[in-house]
């Protein structure tokens, strides 16, 4: 049957309507979730907060086209024979690679319309004109949000894997489906892994080790020597407050923990509290005196030096430099050398984090929580994880709910769900001094315990990690810690993102990382003059470390001392106390 030109007009005239409504949808999404978006009055739709009406109505001639293009290429294949797909998913996305996806040429249709849609929805998001970097990047996370949520995979009527999940198993996978979400209904959270697999002080967290400090916020952990000699110089390690201490000491071929150990250190570790009703009215301040601080105090004492190196991890690197600039204001020389691993001093650029982070996101947390109150760990996980909802949302909603299916053990994913509450004051002035007014880098703004700290004075000599496809810390924001430290720094950067660059073990020596020696100022021409080096950034950085940690003597068995004695063994109480 042939189509006249009439209805071929028709039918495009529908398309654009179509994209019309498409737009006035997410556009009333983007209001309801607060993202501000300047009022534009094109002729056509002078009601509609839309980009310019010219660039909105080339945008939605283009979209009516490509689906004009898209359904005359299915109607003329032919059947039983394989189609050259017209739009194709982006690189790494996985959710629509099933062969049922391309096997039937309606689910085909249905993929190739969404991916078509993303995309007009992606370049409408890009052309609102707003100034602002930080509402841009608010506008193009939820406008992601809202086209990942929409995909057909998401929905058992138009994702063909479930149909044919259902078909292979009798309907046994819609029956575990349904098991699947009552019993995350009542964890409260979407299983990401065979949690049964794993325990901490089993088979996670199982260097060894004795916890041989506590109070309310932190407990000590002491690491047995793993080497007959150990060097003098001993290292404290200061894991985020905002996970679980143990991605430093997952199962013993990914542990930076016990790697160093058996380099011949001695390792301090801190592990936080996960923080309960009695620790709701604590500050940054408190974090600072009864966190980085005391655990210097405890370690020098044990060891009998007065300078030790110090290793921070995330916002436990922001915490332990702001730790060592109150104590060299108070004119103490707190430690031999400070390593950072994807740390932000400067938040000019601060990440996916950043952009949800307004002046009325602060003072609602200020109003609720900033005088006393916690944060849960649960909804910090839910932030975390909509930062990449396809993998760690979207993909465990079709795969447990939809499909039926148990998800495989992995020891990453377990410590990511495993979630930690935070004290709502100490949250709240973090939020508002380091993302949303970006103070520490000036010298003098912040008062910390008593002291106006100045990060210049901050300058033992620094080795700062950064990984290049962080979303959380961009490596060149992270890279900006060489101007605010006062000494010299090595940079290096690995490969992969916040996690997985960052805890790269050895033992694999998988992936690469870049050193330099330039000291530029700009992150990218120091890139420039970077090489490649294959393997782990681990054994860059141990080379690093260990003329920085004195002459070889021998390893003490006993651990603590007379006035800080062991109190439990490794991983210790703190690190499993749920949220």
């Amino acid at each position: 049957m042939s189509v006249t030109p009439e209805q071929s007009a028709e039918a495009l005239q529908g398309m654009f309507k179509f994209g019309q409504s498409l737009a006035e949808g997410f556009f009333d999404f983007l209001g309801k979730q607060g993202v501000a978006i300047p009022q534009v009055a094109p002729a056509q739709a002078p009601q509609l907060p839309l980009p310019e009406a010219q660039e909105l109505a080339k945008l939605q001639r283009e979209l009516a086209e490509a689906h004009a293009r898209l359904w005359a290429s299915m109607a003329q294949a032919r059947p039983g024979e394989p189609a050259e797909p017209m739009v194709k998913p982006q690189p790494g996305d996985r959710r629509f690679n099933a062969p049922e996806w391309s096997s039937s040429p309606v689910f085909d249709y249905i993929r190739q319309a969404y991916l078509l849609n993303s995309d007009y929805l992606n370049k409408i998001a890009d052309a609102v004109p707003v100034a602002d970097g930080r509402a841009k990047a608010r506008m193009q996370y939820m406008t992601r949000q809202y086209i990942d949520a929409l995909s057909p995979s998401n929905f058992a009527a138009t994702n063909p894997e479930f149909i044919q999940a259902a078909l292979d198993t009798k309907g046994e996978s819609i029956t575990q489906g349904i098991k699947n979400l009552m019993g995350d209904m009542e964890k409260g959270r979407i299983s990401m892994t065979d949690e049964s697999a794993f325990e901490i002080g089993r088979n996670l967290a199982t260097t060894p080790g004795s916890v041989i400090f506590e109070n309310e916020l932190i407990q000590l952990i002491q690491y047995a020597p793993m080497t007959e000699k150990v060097y003098k110089t001993p290292l404290l390690i200061v894991p985020p407050c905002i996970n679980k201490f143990y991605i430093m000491d997952l199962q013993p071929a990914n542990s930076l923990v016990r790697f160093i150990v058996e380099q011949g250190f001695t390792v301090f570790l801190v592990s936080w509290k996960n923080a309960k009703a009695e620790q709701s009215h604590l500050g940054w301040d408190d974090y600072l005196e009864q966190g980085p601080i005391t655990a210097l105090q405890v370690v020098r004492d044990v060891t009998k030096v007065d300078k030790p190196n110090v290793l921070g991890f995330c916002v436990g690197g922001t915490m332990l430099s702001s730790a060592l600039a109150v104590l060299r204001g108070k004119g103490e020389d707190p430690a031999e050398s400070l390593t950072l691993m994807t740390t932000l001093l400067d938040f000019s650029d601060a990440g996916e984090i950043g952009c949800l982070v307004d002046e009325a996101a602060v003072a609602a947390r200020e109003a609720a929580i900033g005088k006393g109150g916690l944060l849960m760990g649960r909804e910090l996980s839910q932030v975390f994880s909509s930062l990449r909802a396809n993998d760690l949302i979207w993909q465990y909603v079709v795969g447990n709910y939809l499909k039926g299916k148990t998800p495989e053990a992995f020891d990453l994913l377990y410590w990511n769900s495993d979630s930690t509450n935070l004290a709502g004051p100490f949250l709240a002035w973090y939020l508002r001094n380091m993302y949303l007014e970006n103070n520490l880098r000036v010298p003098g703004k912040l008062e910390m315990l008593g002291v106006k700290v100045d990060m210049g004075k901050v300058d033992m000599p620094s080795y700062l990690l950064a990984t290049r496809e962080d979303h959380i810390v961009p490596w060149t924001s992270a890279y900006l810690v060489r101007q605010i430290l006062g000494g010299e720094s090595t940079f290096v950067l690995g490969a992969s993102g916040h996690i997985a660059g960052a805890i790269n073990p050895a033992s694999k020596n998988r992936r690469s990382y870049w050193v330099s020696d330039s000291t530029a100022s700009v992150p990218e021409e120091w890139l420039e003059t970077a090489t490649e080096e294959k393997g782990s950034w681990w054994l860059h950085w141990i080379e690093w470390l260990k003329p920085r940690s004195g002459s070889m003597v021998a390893a003490r068995n006993k651990l603590g001392n007379a006035k800080y004695k062991v109190l439990e063994a490794a991983p210790g109480r703190y690190v499993k106390e749920k949220a």
